[in-house]
């Protein structure tokens, strides 16, 4: 019994110590609520626009590759040719690609993407334009103005904008579907939805490329063998692969969707994706009201050790 009248008092006390403070309290939270209302006031809105992609069908010369693969696998890969089976799903290569360092980089000059990347400060609703960073970036004259430490220069370099442009950027696969979400966000919805339409006509346009390079480097390979053999039976073999190389150059000639096809186009955002500024709020507030209970229950237990 002595140690729960012990206990209740121990609580009356406690509940007694946050009345006495319950101002000092109330400053705490004050200060901490205030500060986060600013806070969520001053970061910018990022929007965030996305495309909902398919895989493209595999009709570059699949079937004829599939029924050469079992006879001719062996002479194939000589030549580097890919007759299917095995290999890495052309999907999955393209989502790698464009996450890749090298495809980011390519992507951020091709499109002169960088100052809207590494400067941009605010987005102006009236006239649709970027206002920069002034101590980052000149627009006038177009110059970097950072003060950075050695090795790095006033110009960001790809590593750097690499990092930033993978915290933006999201390529997902669903498991179920296979369906592929490409997303962008950025301060200005107009922005966000350009760089989504680009990387989707970038991604079809790089994997297309590498397809029709290897073809090319295979047809040269197996007309060089043609060439060099008078055995009628390995010479039209050899043709009949450089038939199937012909077929996935000509795909790829007359298809732009290459490897993704658009089931859902990017739109321009008309919300925000982010700050969360009532979460913001909230969040600041419950943690003055946390930091300032603290702060007089430690207060109190302090005098009471040395009391003691």
């Amino acid at each position: 019994m002595g140690s729960v009248e012990n206990d209740e008092i121990d609580l009356r006390e406690l509940f007694a110590v946050i009345c006495q403070g319950k101002w000092f309290i109330i400053a705490i939270t004050a200060v901490f609520a205030i500060g986060a209302v600013i806070f969520a006031i001053n970061q910018p809105n990022i929007y965030k626009s996305e495309a909902l992609l398919a895989p493209a069908d595999s009709e570059n010369g699949g079937g004829g590759l599939a029924a050469l693969a079992g006879q001719f696998g062996g002479l194939a890969s000589m030549a580097g040719i890919n007759l299917g089976g095995g290999g890495v799903d052309k999907t999955q290569m393209a989502i790698e690609v464009m996450k890749s360092r090298q495809f980011t980089s390519n992507f951020i000059q091709d499109h002169n993407i960088l100052p809207d990347l590494m400067a941009a400060k605010k987005w102006n609703m009236a006239d649709n334009t970027i206002s920069y960073d002034g101590e980052l970036y000149n627009k006038a004259d177009k110059t970097w103005l950072r003060i950075v430490d050695a090795p790095f220069k006033p110009e960001p370099s790809m590593q750097e904008a690499y990092k930033v442009f993978s915290k933006i950027i999201a390529v997902n696969a669903a498991k179920e579907t296979g369906m592929v979400t490409v997303s962008v966000e950025h301060l200005s919805p107009a922005v966000a939805h350009q760089w989504v339409n680009w990387l989707v006509q970038d991604i079809n346009k790089e994997m297309k490329d590498r397809d029709v390079a290897e073809a090319t480097r295979s047809t040269t390979f197996l007309k060089s063998q043609i060439e060099q053999t008078n055995i009628a039976d390995i010479r039209s073999i050899l043709y009949k692969l450089i038939e199937e190389q012909a077929k996935i150059i000509m795909f790829a000639e007359v298809r732009d969707e290459y490897v993704f096809k658009t089931i859902d186009p990017s739109i321009i955002p008309e919300n925000k994706t982010s700050p969360k500024r009532g979460t913001i709020c909230l969040l600041g507030t419950l943690i003055g009201l946390m930091l300032g209970l603290s702060v007089v229950v430690a207060r109190f237990a302090f005098k009471k050790k040395i009391l003691i």
